[in-house]
């Protein structure tokens, strides 16, 4: 190993990777690659059922590594260089899953299927594509930017890899937390022990709702990203929920009817229709103008990257590289080259072959549209890549960037007349490319970074990349349509429609859907005024919607904030039937917001989502003030593999692993596999305490004070 004790943080003339060029260790082994792509598909999956419910992801590398360093031991003497392929490897997993959930569940807004085959095959594309074009960007931005670029999850992955090699009880924390947090979660979602979701509505002040989504995978997520960003997330449900949502039901309690987008008048509503009426609205415009802001501050470091990037591939290309040794060597640049025109061929067979119904574009539009995402693809990967070097992935805008891809592309079709839904659904085809890209391109950076810090072999990260990719697609587009199939619901209603004669934006999508033995008329509304946003079973016979059916993707349980706000913004452009004023309230909330000299896309994310899920993940955050008060900064009070962390960590796993298995378990029984509530015996052993808000709160105290006394426990 390294002749002197080793620092990741020690400046460029001083670093020396742990493990040197001239030493020879086992690294891609096959035992590595199967462990990274088996943990590929589980963060994959995790990734897919956390982003849904919370509308944030945590980087896996950390977990992975830590798991990695356990499992391989356990089968005889691992190096280091072995467990950095295996968090490489199953590290794309959950960044391409990250990628897939901010934007493909559009998909749905914009009344189309989620199709596996699709969800598949650009997941596939976007997550190539973030591998292929940070190749030649790693000598610029991850050797010559070392001192400047200090890739957080990168640096704290390799202190975990080294700390690992060392030895000491890393690994037992995540356990833990896998372990208590299991059964934790399934108590709560399988047996039904406790309600999942306590709510609190104050009579003193109507339109107000105090709940909380009491999972283990939000404490988790509130734990890692700290008190700063979770209370100012929690600030943002404070103001929509107990201050907007109240300040609506006040003045509009005379109103004497529905008050557009809502079809219900506001003496009548519920905080859960204020919220998805008027709120979300409001939430979209702010998100989408503080992640342009945040694009905007980073235009700098845009111009920059491209710049220097661009003259080291022309340098390589005239040769004028040296020959690299084993930690500079890289894929050539034309694998870079020949897989770039691989993907735009798969693009174009893809929207060729496989078209967008009713979107009639030629041959050549198919070409300039895989250009398109080629283009963006390459310009954002540099964007996030640099982000990430300075602020980390957690708080890399990639909604920001998909939304500028977004705007060009609608910006085009605008000018070709393509105004149509399909025309939408092929906007956001190309910006989800350039999104799974991005967000691919960012964990990838971070990857590079660890090993250029233990000394990994570039072009081996790269190769277990590919394979990270291409192994965990697979499960990703399978759980996404899992979770919308096992958490759909059927809400009866009446509202009477005119079927010759629909609103626009209301259209036909079928004239025969079966529910319960009896056939309906299948209509999709987004953007209409008299009909909300969703689909809706229409009787022939009563002339009037009779039944919302809400599919799971885009319910409370699986909001995908981020999605809904790209299928908002490209519905509004391209159709103008955007609920203008309320968007613009959001837009200068946060323009208020950054004139406080608060940085606004935490809070705006915050006004966005429910309040049951920024006070769950606010609980995560106090826990974390609470482990670091006393500590001196001088000791690092909390960092990326404090023992706080990785037992949050275990808790972010169980809360996806188990809730999953709890998803499956309802998908079956409703498919007549199982017994209905087989395992629902919670209700039949507690009764009535089943359902007590406060019996809910306590347990949940009880998993908040194991992270804190995991927290304090310092590591062997």
């Amino acid at each position: 190993m390294a002749s002197k004790p080793w620092s990741s943080t020690a400046p460029p003339s001083e670093f020396r990777p742990y493990v040197e060029a001239g030493e020879s260790q086992a690294e891609f082994s096959v035992r590595a690659v199967i462990l990274g792509a088996v943990f590929g598909v589980l963060f994959g999956a995790v990734t897919v059922y956390v982003g849904l419910r919370a509308g944030l992801t945590v980087s896996a590398s950390i977990p992975i590594a830590v798991l990695s360093i356990s499992i391989l031991r356990a089968f005889g003497k691992a190096s280091i260089l072995e467990n950095n392929i295996v968090q490489t490897t199953g590290s794309a997993g959950e960044s391409v899953a990250a990628g897939v959930i901010f934007t493909l569940p559009a998909l749905i807004f914009l009344g189309y299927p989620l199709e596996y085959s699709r969800v598949f095959l650009l997941a596939l594309i976007g997550g190539w594509l973030g591998v292929l074009f940070m190749i030649p960007l790693r000598r610029q931005l991850i050797v010559k930017e070392h001192g400047n670029l200090l890739y957080p999850e990168g640096t704290a992955c390799a202190d975990v890899l080294v700390a690992g090699e060392r030895g000491g009880s890393f690994a037992g924390r995540v356990f833990w937390g896998l372990g208590l947090g299991g059964v934790y979660t399934s108590l709560m979602t399988t047996v039904g022990a406790w309600r999942p979701q306590p709510e609190y509505r104050p009579d003193w002040l109507p339109g107000a709702s105090i709940r909380g989504a009491i999972t283990s995978e939000y404490l988790g997520v509130g734990y890692i990203i700290g008190p700063k960003i979770a209370g100012t997330i929690f600030a943002g449900g404070v103001f929509s929920w107990l201050v907007l949502m109240p300040a609506i039901k006040f003045f509009g309690q005379f109103a004497p009817g529905p008050l557009y987008p809502s079809t219900v008048p506001i003496p009548d509503m519920t905080p859960d229709q204020l919220w998805a009426s008027y709120i979300r609205p409001m939430g979209a415009g702010a998100v989408a103008t503080a992640g342009l802001i945040t694009l905007m501050r980073t235009m700098p470091t845009i111009v920059a990257a491209l710049t220097s990037g661009l003259k080291d591939v022309r340098a390589q290309q005239a040769g004028a590289e040296s020959q690299a040794g084993r930690i500079d060597k890289d894929l050539s640049m034309q694998v870079v080259l020949l897989g770039s025109l691989a993907i735009v061929a798969m693009m174009w067979a893809l929207l060729t072959f496989k078209p967008i119904p009713g979107a009639f574009t030629t041959l050549g539009a198919n070409l300039v549209a895989a250009l398109f995402v080629v283009i963006f693809g390459f310009l954002f990967v540099t964007v996030s890549s640099r982000i990430c070097g300075l602020i980390g992935t957690s708080a890399n805008p990639v909604s920001g960037m998909t939304i500028a891809t977004l705007m060009a592309t609608c910006a085009v079709f605008l000018v070709k007349g393509w105004t149509t839904d399909a025309y939408a659904a092929l906007a956001l085809t190309i910006g989800g490319v350039v999104c799974i890209a991005a967000a691919n391109a960012g964990a990838t950076s971070q990857d590079l970074k660890t090993g250029y810090l233990v000394g990994a072999t570039p072009v081996r990260q790269q190769i277990g990349l590919i394979i990270g990719v291409m192994v965990s697609v697979f499960a990703i587009g399978g759980t996404l349509i899992l979770m919308n199939k096992g958490l759909e619901k059927y809400n009866a209603m009446q509202i009477h429609l005119n079927i010759e004669q629909l609103p626009t934006g209301v259209r036909l999508e079928s004239d025969n859907y079966v529910y319960n033995e009896k056939s309906y008329m299948l209509v999709n509304a987004l953007g209409a005024q008299g009909v909300p946003d969703g689909k809706y079973l229409y009787d022939p016979a009563t002339k009037q919607i009779e039944i919302q059916w809400v599919q799971g993707i885009g319910s409370e349980q699986a909001a995908a904030p981020q999605a809904r706000l790209m299928a908002t913004v490209i519905n509004g452009i391209l159709n103008q039937r955007l609920p203008w004023r309320l968007v613009a309230l959001g837009v200068f909330l946060v323009l208020a917001v950054e004139l406080l000299g608060i940085r606004s896309l935490s809070f705006a994310v915050g006004s966005y989502l429910s309040i049951a899920t920024t006070l769950a993940i606010f609980v995560g955050g106090v826990v974390r003030w609470l482990a670091e008060r006393g500590k001196k900064k001088a000791e690092h009070a909390e960092s990326e593999v404090s023992p706080g962390s990785l037992y949050a960590s275990g808790l972010i796993a169980a809360g996806g692993v188990f809730g999953l298995l709890a998803i499956i378990i309802n998908v079956l029984e409703g498919a007549g596999w199982m017994r209905p509530n087989l395992f629902r015996v919670g209700p039949n052993i507690l009764g009535s305490l089943t359902q007590s808000n406060l019996f809910a709160v306590a347990l949940f105290a009880l998993l908040a004070g194991s992270l804190y006394t995991f927290a304090k426990k310092k590591l062997d």
